[in-house]
C-alpha cells in the first residue's frame, strides 16, 4: 500500500506529462479539472504549473 508521500510524487509525474489527468485523479471534476483544463489548453506550461500547484497545496 502506497503512503500518501508516494502517491502524491506518482501524481506529480503525471500532472508534468497530462496536467488535466494529474488534477482530475486527485479532485474528480471539480473546479480545479476544469481550471487546470482551460490553462493547458491555452498553453501547456502554466497547466503543468497549475497542476502542480492544485496537487500540492
Amino acid at each position: 500500500m502506497a503512503d500518501d508521500s508516494t502517491a502524491t510524487f506518482i501524481d506529480i509525474v503525471v500532472a508534468i506529462f497530462v496536467p488535466p489527468l494529474g488534477v482530475f485523479l486527485k479532485f474528480a471534476c471539480g473546479i480545479e479539472f476544469w481550471i487546470c483544463l482551460l490553462l493547458t489548453f491555452f498553453a501547456y506550461i502554466p497547466g503543468i504549473v497549475y497542476a502542480v500547484y492544485a496537487i500540492t497545496k
